[in-house]
């Protein structure tokens, strides 16, 4: 089963990337009027299925104000490299806006949580974090919106099926009109793995209107382990035009156990091009991968990828 989904993730790979290699613009082709067929199916679908599970929470008392909306981002990557030419990755994610419940609520179901990855290289990813089988879905209340800050809970299903809750806050400060300092805390508890947290501070620079330079760190506490896992990444965007961008970055992860030390570099560069469609996204990564587990040895790849939006929440 596993070889019939490298096999069709590869085959869609080549498909798209090929189309979008004569496509400068994206514009309707007699040829390719499928992808478009695609897109409104998928997005219908979703459409329909959350505002059934919407119609739930009405209250048939109260006018009917905003309707349920969903949007789903669905990826696929092939990410051959030295020692490893069969990396494939899937991903998909789909958040649900239900205004019949009350308070500002969304229900997430994914095959990652976005908030904790460091890296888009899979092979870079620490497979603690990243959980390779980390289904999840979950509600997530929002307590407190602002320009600035938000505050929300969710509560859920996760990490191999593991229940869960987790409490998180955002809050950026505007330093300068260049600058601006943007922090993120969470506690969680798995019933499993037990109590956790992450602290987040982003640091973001504009350079000019074409380039912005950004400072990650992250540090992730594992009460099952009773250590700290720490990121640092360097990474600068750059906009060539209104539909390429380019990402230039370097990355390194550590552990406090048994010592606090290093365990990986990456550095990269992605090129990233929205073509052929509105919803529809292609990627090229060249990258150089040094790890603790491979006595760091250079190992050198090169990410390819497609991803695909569905629906719409705005």
């Amino acid at each position: 089963m596993s070889g019939l989904k490298r096999s069709a993730s590869l085959l869609l790979l080549v498909l798209t990337y090929t189309g979008q290699v004569h496509a400068d613009e994206p514009q309707v082709q007699p040829d390719s009027a499928w992808l478009d067929s695609v897109q409104d199916n998928v997005s219908s679908s979703i459409d329909a299925t959350v505002r059934w599970f919407d119609s739930f929470f009405i209250d048939e008392t109260q006018p009917l104000n905003e309707a349920a909306k969903a949007e789903a981002r669905i990826r696929l990557g092939w990410e051959p490299r030295t020692r490893d030419l069969m990396e494939f990755e899937s991903r998909f994610r789909i958040r649900v806006k239900l205004p019949n419940m009350k308070h500002q609520t969304d229900l997430i179901f994914s095959d990652y949580d976005e908030d904790e990855q460091g890296t888009d290289i899979k092979a870079a990813r620490n497979d603690t974090i990243d959980n390779r089988n980390r289904f999840s879905m979950a509600l997530r209340f929002t307590a407190k919106k602002t320009e600035d800050l938000n505050i929300s809970h969710r509560i859920g299903v996760g990490r191999k099926l593991q229940p869960y809750v987790k409490s998180e806050i955002r809050k950026t400060f505007g330093l300068s009109e260049v600058s601006n300092l943007h922090l993120e805390g969470s506690v969680y508890y798995y019933t499993q793995d037990r109590f956790g947290s992450r602290l987040r501070a982003q640091y973001s620079y504009q350079l000019d209107s074409e380039n912005l330079l950004r400072f990650d760190n992250n540090f992730y506490y594992r009460d099952k382990e009773n250590d700290w896992i720490w990121q640092h990444g360097l990474h600068r965007y750059q906009q060539v035009d209104e539909r390429t961008g380019l990402i230039y970055g370097l990355f390194v992860e550590g552990t406090t156990q048994p010592d606090y030390r290093a365990e990986e570099f990456l550095l990269s560069a992605r090129w990233r091009r929205n073509a052929m469609r509105e919803w529809l996204f292609f990627e090229l990564e060249p990258f150089v991968l040094w790890g603790r587990d491979e006595e760091f040895d250079p190992s050198y790849g090169l990410a390819i990828r497609v991803e695909g939006y569905f629906g719409e929440l705005n």
